[in-house]
């Protein structure tokens, strides 16, 4: 909850205005070109509806002293990561052609390079060229050879060290080598490719989800620093296919989709703002006096009502209150009294609502249910000193509420009774999970996912974290997406109607 309310400093400042609604909508890679002059000239299309390339390019290879093949790619300076899918077309002449994404150093055919490659025949390699003219390093002899089946790769430059991690679908991406590459300069040419290994044949590669992040170190201070840049993403849950519709420098979180399904809900600077699903024109929600509003809102089930959280002054905690509005906009009333408070979930009948919140000076977070009107406050959790509690909301049937709890040392997944008893435990494994939402049709809960190293009672932003899907009635979850998010990525529930899109803010801008 401390998370929360360092938040609130973006009311302080809007680095860079509204930023572009249709920025990833334009074409992503500013160059293309061939390297090496392969016989058969490459190109692409670019698809702006799914915001993926169809590519196209020949060449003998990429190997021994130089190269041939169709690049894509900006020129980036620093620390930076790419994480993108990758398919190649049809079966191919030859088992050796390529895609994948490449660092390097110019387009000089025997430039130094180091790319994350994925071939015709599955297999799936870290290969690089240390210096200009220098013969090619066979991954093949040393322990950066992954196995076959992936479909995402990722390359991650943190100084002089590049990092190649790669994923099946729904599977956790792995991490396949790293290697120092002594000879890249500071600004790179850093992108995608494609190689057919035969100068006779054109060989096609699908390339889709494309993100260029630009991490930052965990000592980072945004309120000094300024906020990275923020993406608002939809995603089809059974495709994987993500669209950002808004991206700005700066921060904005935790998007919800209105009842007609045509457009989002998110917060900005202490406000809230709606946008068409397919981008355009952002418009602020009238919200009253309620203009220091976190991460925390949601729509009620029948689509009349708002709930907020907005800080007072003077108040414990943050002042963090939870307050009800029509959803059309107008004047809050107040439904918690004491803070601070954090909204999480509406009852299905429309009457209630949960939250999070401290009580009776101990610094511990429970579950709270409400009636809308405040006169019922009831505790539902009872935690001991270093448990947590967070992110609960109802099931649309009312039999369940679902929430995020460490009770037994990691952060999983729960669900509990109304009431509070008979709580069971829905996942069970190494990462740190948060922030469960139900679809509307209540067969499948989307949360977050954090590595076993952030600890478990923290959400932190700017952490490369995964989307995770699983069967209400419980299961094996399924992997649907590798971002760099966090803290304000899925806060609050972010389903679409259909119950098979979601809404969701990765950070950092390209």
């Amino acid at each position: 909850m401390v998370l929360k309310r360092l938040l609130l400093i973006t009311v302080m400042s809007a680095l860079a205005g509204f930023g572009s609604s249709y920025a990833q909508l334009s074409d992503i890679f500013r160059y293309k070109n061939d390297i090496g002059k392969p016989a058969n000239p490459g190109s692409y299309v670019y698809n702006p509806g799914e915001q993926s390339y169809l590519m196209r390019g020949s060449g003998y290879n990429i190997w021994f002293e130089r190269d041939e093949f169709h690049y894509m790619y900006n020129r980036l300076k620093g620390d930076f990561m790419i994480t993108a899918n990758f398919r190649l077309e049809g079966k191919g002449a030859n088992a050796h052609r390529k895609t994948g994404i490449m660092l390097r150093e110019s387009e000089n055919d025997s430039s130094a390079h180091i790319s994350a490659v994925l071939h015709g025949d599955g297999l799936t390699v870290m290969q690089w060229r240390d210096w200009e003219g220098a013969s090619m390093k066979d991954p093949e002899d040393q322990v950066f050879a992954g196995g076959s089946g992936y479909e995402v790769l990722q390359i991650e430059r943190a100084g002089k060290i590049i990092y190649m991690r790669a994923g099946r679908k729904g599977e956790p991406i792995e991490d396949i080598g790293s290697y120092e590459m002594e000879n890249l300069p500071d600004e790179v040419l850093a992108g995608v490719f494609v190689c057919s290994h035969d100068p006779k044949v054109i060989e096609e590669a699908t390339i889709w989800n494309i993100r260029i992040d630009k991490p930052v170190p965990d000592n980072y201070d945004p309120g000094k620093e300024g906020y990275p840049g923020s993406r608002l993403e939809t995603m089809d849950v059974l495709s994987g296919k993500r669209l950002v519709i808004y991206e700005k420098q700066g921060r904005f979180e935790a998007p919800n989709w209105m009842p007609d399904g045509k457009k989002l809900l998110f917060n900005m600077d202490g406000s809230l703002y709606t946008i068409p699903v397919g981008g355009g024109e952002i418009k602020k929600l009238n919200t009253g006096f309620a203009d220091r509003n976190n991460n925390d809102h949601g729509i009620s089930f029948n689509g009349r009502l708002l709930a907020i959280s907005h800080h007072r002054d003077g108040m414990p905690g943050g002042g963090s209150t939870v307050y009800v509005l029509p959803l059309k906009g107008g004047k809050p009333r107040i439904v918690t009294e004491n803070t601070p408070s954090y909204w999480h979930g509406w009852s299905p009948d429309n009457r209630e609502v949960l939250y999070v919140a401290q009580r009776n000076d101990i610094p511990l977070y429970n579950i709270y249910r409400n009636s809308i009107t405040g006169n019922r406050e009831t505790a539902l959790t009872d935690i001991k000193e270093g448990e947590h509690v967070d992110g609960c909301e109802y099931s649309p049937d009312g039999q369940y509420i679902w929430y995020n709890g460490n009770h037994n040392g990691k952060m999983h997944i729960w669900r509990m009774k109304p009431g509070g008893p008979g709580r069971e435990e829905m996942t069970d494994d190494q990462y740190n999970d948060w922030f469960p939402h139900v679809s509307p049709d209540g067969k499948w809960v989307v949360f977050l996912s954090f590595p076993s190293y952030v600890e478990p009672n923290s959400h932190p932003a700017y952490k490369r974290v995964m989307l995770r899907l699983m069967p209400a009635e419980g299961g094996e979850p399924s992997v649907i997406a590798y971002l760099y998010g966090g803290q304000g990525t899925i806060n609050v529930p972010s389903w679409a109607p259909d119950s098979r899109h979601i809404a969701f803010v990765s950070n950092s801008g390209r």
